[in-house]
């Protein structure tokens, strides 16, 4: 009897069709017949599994937004107030990341400012998300002169000036929590409305969604069954780029006086408070909100960059 040589590149999952013998094949048709398929959400989550660096930004948003919501109520110190008898008190066992200039906790402050950045991250994701994909919606999916109307009108608004939008708005309506999130998203719809309309224009030529106009389904029910689900990727992509934006916009305009103001806690005031303590080395007070701006930003970033691959429907396996 012949034996083969096996190839070394061969393994148990790849050995060659002509190796098996017919009943041999019909069973592994069998069993590949029988084996459950993944849907795609599921498909995606198998591969955004396989991402560590993006699993680890994963983790991390977790454990912050846990640290947000329980922080402050487990530390013993109030974030808003202190004893100037313990300013600048270095990291140790009883304050955790040292105290600030007028003894507050910054252990406290910072988990207090990573609820104000979240809300304010996630708040403006959503709004932009909600008035894009409907914005971008009925633009993509009505096309002809309502498209054209509601696309000059994005492009008047994406060549305003961002920033300059939001510093305006912050000096007439005058710098608060509900303030910042208006002028995040005045203009910060237009991205998302962009994307969702190239994604309805594709999809809109699909024969399903032309069979449903055929039967007479109302536009409603078109954008919100058909067009909308298969446009989630995407979607969900840019929201995940979106939330890191609106954290590092809010943190800038805190630390340069537009937004937060002190003894409210906030990563951008705590960095305005703590530039005067970094000349006489104190530098924890302005270290910990800088390190836990830039890692935030950092793990939403490398999510969005794993789940924009996890949800290519061209990489499925």
């Amino acid at each position: 009897m012949e034996i083969k040589q096996v190839p070394p590149q061969v393994t148990k999952e790849n050995i060659p069709d002509e190796w098996f013998t017919p009943r041999e094949k019909n069973k592994n048709e069998q069993e590949r017949l029988a084996r459950p398929s993944l849907s795609y959400w599921k498909d995606a989550w198998r591969r955004l599994s396989k991402n560590y660096l993006a699993m680890s930004g994963l983790v991390f948003i977790v454990i912050l937004i846990f640290m947000a919501i329980f922080g402050p109520i487990l530390s013993p110190y109030e974030a808003s107030t202190g004893v100037l008898s313990m300013q600048y008190q270095p990291p140790s066992a009883e304050h955790w990341f040292g105290t600030d200039n007028a003894g507050r906790d910054v252990f406290t402050r910072t988990w207090e400012g990573a609820r104000i950045s979240l809300f304010v991250g996630f708040m403006a994701a959503l709004i932009d998300v909600t008035i894009g994909i409907i914005w971008g919606g009925i633009s993509g999916y009505k096309g002809g002169r309502t498209d054209n109307v509601m696309m000059r009108i994005i492009e008047i608004l994406y060549g305003i000036p961002y920033l300059l939008v939001v510093i305006l708005l912050l000096v007439v309506l005058g710098p608060s929590l509900m303030t910042i999130i208006i002028a995040l998203t005045v203009t910060g719809w237009v991205g998302m409305a962009r994307i969702v309309r190239g994604q309805v224009m594709q999809i809109k030529n699909y024969e399903y969604i032309l069979a449903s106009k055929a039967f007479g389904t109302k536009t409603s029910r078109i954008i919100r069954r058909g067009l909308l689900p298969n446009s989630m990727g995407p979607i969900i992509v840019q929201m995940t780029l979106t939330v890191p934006s609106a954290i590092f916009a809010e943190a800038f305009l805190s630390f340069i006086g537009l937004g937060i103001s002190s003894p409210n806690a906030s990563w951008g005031v705590m960095a305005n408070d703590s530039l005067g303590a970094i000349l006489s080395g104190n530098w924890w007070t302005l270290f910990f909100p800088a390190f836990f701006i830039s890692l935030t930003m950092f793990a939403f970033n490398v999510l969005g960059d794993g789940l924009q691959d996890a949800l290519d429907p061209k990489l499925r396996k």
